[in-house]
């Protein structure tokens, strides 16, 4: 007997739809996944590094080489010490495998001189062998500066580091706000109320936070008022849940664009508005995936995604999925296109990459 009380998290109903099915465990064009976490800070960082992500890395090689995926933009360098230590494990180790980018220390901004800092930072940092530069969503949720306020991306204190990000043929990857869901109430109407409730850390609708809104009009402002640095916004350019907003961010700035990791649940439920997307500005999307930790098992489904027109599957091995109760298509690029996306908009940007 079915009961009243039957609570939402135990319902995993079976898809009864009968749909064409293909699997896809090698990428058609060898790939570049333009979006890896590989380093210790996300592990456990408290001041001092934490396991890396990758314990094995010819492991990690092998996989890669399973799937076509030529090389990986390994984003967690850091600066100083980390740095070096990702560059001698992954760039100088496997040539042309690995490409591995830096981060800036926001705690400078404390200091009188901060955006001096910021950029000798950078500049040592390049000279080390960054190929890039990565800017996590804590611009701008979390970051503080001396007096305690929040600064965000187009705060003019940064503008000497984008400028110098430019000037050093640095390109800078930028993950700016969450999904739009994340800064909505945590209530009966919030899309992705599951993994907030699990996680509600994640919540960004609390007082002393900026708006999505603003976050993306300080992203717009960053890359409009800096047209000689090129910017990769992350996630389906921060805002994958409006790709209007994205078409017209694309048309509008020549130094930008997006990449698709960690979104095949937002673009993969609006199949015909991704695949305009991308065959409209093929030569400026990235394809990425963020797998964390890395070991190569999310490739299939990402080129499942990107190469069938499959209908009704999941965007997760999770049940139930994590982001949200729906399915996902395919966008089924064409080959010319699926070749940029897959790996020449990526070694455009980044030179150092394997062919």
């Amino acid at each position: 007997m079915m009961s009243d009380a039957l609570l939402l998290s135990r319902y995993v109903p079976r898809r009864r739809l009968t749909v064409r099915e293909h699997e896809v465990p090698r990428a058609r064009f060898p790939a570049v996944d333009a979006h890896a976490h590989l380093g210790r800070w996300l592990s456990d960082w408290d001041g001092r590094p934490g396991e890396w992500m990758v314990p094995d890395v010819p492991a990690l090689l092998a996989a890669m080489d399973e799937h076509n995926v030529r090389s990986l933009v390994n984003l967690d360098g850091r600066w100083g010490a980390e740095l070096e230590a990702n560059l001698a494990r992954y760039d100088a180790a496997h040539p042309g495998r690995f490409v591995t980018f830096c981060h800036v220390d926001w705690a400078e901004l404390a200091l009188p001189d901060g955006d001096t800092r910021l950029v000798k930072s950078l500049t040592e940092s390049k000279e080390a062998g960054a190929g890039g530069l990565k800017v996590w969503k804590d611009l701008g949720l979390e970051v503080r500066d001396g007096r305690g306020e929040p600064v965000l991306p187009d705060d003019p204190r940064l503008d000497a580091l984008w400028e110098a990000a430019g000037e050093l043929d640095l390109p800078v990857w930028i993950h700016t706000a969450d999904p739009r869901a994340f800064f909505d109430p945590v209530d009966e109407r919030n899309e992705l109320l599951e993994i907030l409730l699990a996680h509600p850390e994640w919540s960004f609708a609390r007082p002393g936070l900026p708006s999505f809104e603003r976050l993306m009009d300080a992203l717009e402002a960053v890359v409009g008022a800096h047209p000689r640095t090129t910017f990769v916004a992350v996630h389906g350019g921060g805002n994958a849940e409006d790709l209007g907003w994205v078409s017209r961010m694309l048309d509008t700035y020549p130094n930008l664009h997006i990449d698709i990791a960690a979104r095949l649940n937002q673009l993969g439920r609006q199949p015909r508005a991704t695949r305009a997307l991308m065959t409209r500005h093929p030569d400026r999307v990235l394809f990425g995936t963020d797998e964390i930790p890395h070991s190569g098992t999310a490739y299939p489904l990402h080129f499942r995604f990107m190469e069938t027109d499959d209908e009704c599957f999941p965007y997760s091995p999770e049940e139930p999925p994590p982001m949200g109760r729906w399915t996902i298509s395919g966008v089924h690029l064409p080959d010319d296109v699926l070749a940029l996306v897959y790996a020449e908009n990526a070694r455009r940007l980044l030179p150092g990459l394997a062919r």
